[in-house]
Parts: C-alpha cells; sequence; structure tokens
C-alpha cells in the first residue's frame, strides 16, 4: 500500500514537472522543474530497485547535464522575446506534428500484446535483492553479454570528444596564445634593456 502511494506520489509529480518544463515562460524556472522531475525519476527507479540507475540520473543528469542548462541560459543573453516572435507562424506545423505523433503513440499501445509465454515465465531482469545487487547484477550483465558494444559506444564518445577539442583549439592567425616554451625559453638580457640616463634627462 506504501509502495503504491508512492509510486503515484512520484509519477504524478514527474508529469507535472515535465509539464512545467515546456509551460514554463521563464527558462531558468524550465531547468529547475526539469532537476525535480529527474529527483522524482530517480525515486522511481529506487521503489522498481534499480538503485544504481537512480544515482546515475542524480550524478549524471542532475549533477551534470541540467546544470549545465542552468548555467549556459543563465550566462548567456538570450533574448527569448525574439524567440517567441514566430511562435504563432510555426503554431499550426507544430500541431500537426504533434497530433501525428499522438496517433502513433495511440496505434502502437493499442497493438501492444503480452505474450503468454513472456506473461508466464519467471525470468527477473535482476536477480533477488538477497543474492547479489542490483549494480553487480548490471555491471556482470554489461561486461559479459554486451562488453563489445559498450567497448564501441565508449570508443564512439572517445572520438567524438577528440573531435570537438580539435575543432575547439584550432590554430587561428588572429587569436593570440601563450606560448609557455617561448616563455620559459626566455633570457633576462633579451627582455630587460638597462638604460643610464642622464640627470634631468628623464621624463
Amino acid at each position: 500500500m506504501i509502495q503504491a502511494l508512492a509510486f503515484y506520489l512520484f509519477a504524478a509529480v514527474t508529469v507535472a514537472s515535465g509539464v512545467m518544463v515546456i509551460s514554463s515562460r521563464n527558462p531558468v524556472h524550465s531547468v529547475l522543474f526539469l532537476i525535480l522531475a529527474f529527483f522524482n525519476a530517480a525515486a522511481l527507479f529506487v521503489l522498481l530497485g534499480a538503485e544504481f540507475l537512480a544515482m546515475i540520473l542524480i550524478v549524471v543528469y542532475v549533477g551534470a547535464v541540467a546544470v549545465l542548462f542552468l548555467f549556459v541560459v543563465m550566462m548567456l543573453d538570450i533574448n527569448f522575446v525574439e524567440l517567441r516572435q514566430g511562435f504563432a507562424r510555426y503554431l499550426p506545423i507544430g500541431a500537426a506534428i504533434g497530433l501525428v505523433l499522438l496517433a502513433e503513440i495511440f496505434l502502437a499501445v493499442g497493438a501492444w500484446t503480452v505474450i503468454p509465454v513472456t506473461a508466464d515465465s519467471s525470468i527477473t531482469p535482476i536477480p533477488p535483492m538477497n543474492e547479489v545487487t542490483n549494480t553487480h547484477a548490471l555491471g556482470a550483465l554489461i561486461y559479459t553479454h554486451y562488453v563489445y558494444l559498450f567497448q564501441t559506444a565508449g570508443l564512439i564518445l572517445l572520438v567524438a570528444m577528440i573531435g570537438a577539442i580539435v575543432l575547439t583549439l584550432r590554430s587561428r592567425s588572429d587569436v593570440k596564445r601563450q606560448s609557455v616554451d617561448e616563455q620559459n625559453a626566455r633570457r633576462p638580457e633579451d627582455v630587460v634593456e638597462v638604460v643610464k640616463v642622464g640627470r634631468g634627462g628623464g621624463v
């Protein structure tokens, strides 16, 4: 009974936060509602017994992605009034696309059925909590059955990170950059000139 009440509470707050994310006029408030939605989604993962996914959701999305969104929105001086000027012009197209997506969701949900063999199966995604923890079970699954896919995903992210660094640190002639080697190789007599000024010859 308590688990059911907790599920409905966290689910309702998650849905309400998601609605507020797209309906808030202030982008900072949207990011804050997004963080609230992440916390409640993490609570739902805890109710499902996936505490590792709950911590990953909080650490990665709340601690990095959402905070990054918040900093970008607060630091960039974006004129949101100009961005909303074309809202009425694109509203019919957006409404048509939304109706198509909604129809596809209803068709997918209406055609969804449970295979009797799958419904009667006793296979669970994670072992019982008294045998092994969720983190151990998830790690064993990733590094045994999906180890090559996991390594491929890491390699793709590494290549994307290197590409972003290369594009950001490209050499430009109109940008002054600091050369540490040249500064360390300088001698005092090359950069300091001692001039003897006569009496009354100074400024």
